[in-house]
């Protein structure tokens, strides 16, 4: 059994989460190579490494003195080692980083420094070596990850140690210099990571116990979902649920590495579960319920369109021309809805219109806005009859009404549309009617 922990940042924030994170760790001893992400914050007001060291970025390159932001970064590190008892020190490479952004600042770098200064104190913490994300994961000239590189050089370099510490969040780009993958990145690196190793199990450690059903902002107290598969997350994900950094799903998904969530404040919960496939009993029928407001709807007609070849294609062209991303498209024999972002669409719409006008000629087109997009999946919805009609009649007895339906073909899901008014009763309209 060999597994893969990744800590996110509050779960490295300070001396004492430090200290449950060894714990963790040297509890059980098939836990082998470790990604930490940067200190994120100590309490509400505090701010995360990441975010002061972006700040000196922005101070180096319009020329200022960076010395009071850099003796403020460094004394959140020099908190951390003194609580630790360590006999160690950072103090050259906070030089070499000072040096770095004051002759050629790089936001990727000064943004990476917070994970690699982390990795640093967990390596010395933990008694075992450090390999530099730089070294071992590559980045192709588009910015893309260089899979086949990054694997067959970590691979070789993992071979070599039984233990490491490898920090999340950055690589190598093509030009030489480090290069981040987005906000949230470490997730992928502790993906990468278990790839290369050949990982039994990747382990996710972050603030929370695993994934719940609904937002807790909007229902009180949520279920948690015990085993939720990749495509499930993927449909909950691109709704708006943010647990894990969707793109860490990727390479350890090819490579049938399941991903365990769990919180380091509370490590004997069982957290989630994230697998290819499942035959475990589900608690629900559904297994999420997610969404987002702002959206809008261009609802086409024209008489005898299902008989006009490329007539989607062709409405779908008014939004490529404008460079307007589609979210859904419903449609009916005379009728056709297309739902984007609101942001996107607004400030083009007209263009939009006219487009459309000018390509398929429609009898009619009507912009509707405010529109919020909600997302039923599970896949015990395939083996579960009047799945959607509880859905309806769970909006209906609240007064709510529907103004858009979108069923994938895999029934994994369910999109209803309704007003950005109705939107937090409708999430607990359904949630009442399936978990409650």
């Amino acid at each position: 059994m060999k597994k893969i922990v990744k800590f996110g940042g509050s779960s490295l924030a300070s001396a004492e989460q430090f200290k449950k994170v060894g714990a963790i760790i040297k509890a059980d001893d098939t836990r082998v190579y470790v990604v930490p992400s940067a200190p994120g914050k100590r309490f509400k007001e505090d701010t995360k490494v990441t975010d002061m060291l972006l700040h000196v970025y922005q101070t180096a390159a319009d020329g200022k003195n960076i010395d009071n932001e850099m003796a403020a970064i460094k004394a959140r590190y020099d908190e951390i080692i003194e609580g630790l008892e360590l006999d160690f020190s950072l103090d050259a490479e906070f030089e070499e980083i000072k040096a770095n952004l004051i002759a050629e600042p790089e936001v990727d770098y000064a943004a990476s420094r917070g994970e690699f200064l982390n990795g640093k104190i967990m390596a010395a913490y933990l008694g075992v070596p450090f390999i530099d994300a730089a070294e071992v994961i590559f980045f192709n000239e588009e910015g893309a990850l260089n899979t086949y590189k990054t694997d067959k050089i970590l691979a070789a370099r993992l071979a070599e140690c039984e233990r490491a510490v490898i920090p999340g969040f950055y690589g190598l780009g093509k030009n030489g210099k480090v290069k981040t993958f987005s906000r949230g990145g470490s997730d992928v690196t502790g993906s990468i990571v278990a790839r290369a190793a050949k990982a039994d199990v990747y382990e996710n450690w972050t603030d929370v116990s695993g994934f719940l059903i609904t937002d807790p902002r909007i229902v009180d107290n949520p279920k948690g979902i015990r085993y939720i598969t990749y495509r499930e997350l993927r449909e909950l994900s691109y709704m708006g649920a943010s647990v894990l950094h969707e793109d860490a799903i990727f390479p350890v998904r090819k490579a049938g590495i399941p991903i365990n969530i769990k919180n380091t404040n509370k490590p004997e919960d069982e957290g989630t579960w994230i697998v290819e496939s499942t035959g475990q009993k589900q608690d629900y029928v559904i297994t999420g319920i997610a969404g987002k407001k702002d959206f809008c709807t261009v609802f086409i007609t024209k008489a005898m369109m299902n008989a006009e070849i490329g007539f989607c294609r062709k409405v779908l062209q008014a939004f490529e021309e404008n460079e307007i991303s589609i979210e859904h498209m419903p449609s009916g024999i005379d009728t056709m809805t297309v739902v984007v972002h609101a942001d996107e669409f607004m400030n083009k719409e007209q263009s939009v219109v006219s487009a459309i006008h000018r390509l398929v000629e429609p009898d009619s087109v009507e912009i509707e806005s405010g529109l919020a997009l909600i997302a039923v999946v599970g896949r015990g919805m395939k083996s579960a009859s009047g799945t959607a009609s509880k859905v309806f009649t769970a909006l209906s007895n609240k007064g709510i009404n529907i103004r858009m339906i979108d069923q994938g073909s895999s029934e994994l899901n369910i999109i209803i549309g309704v007003k950005n008014s109705d939107f937090d009763n409708a999430i607990k309209a359904i949630y009442d009617t399936f978990i409650s």
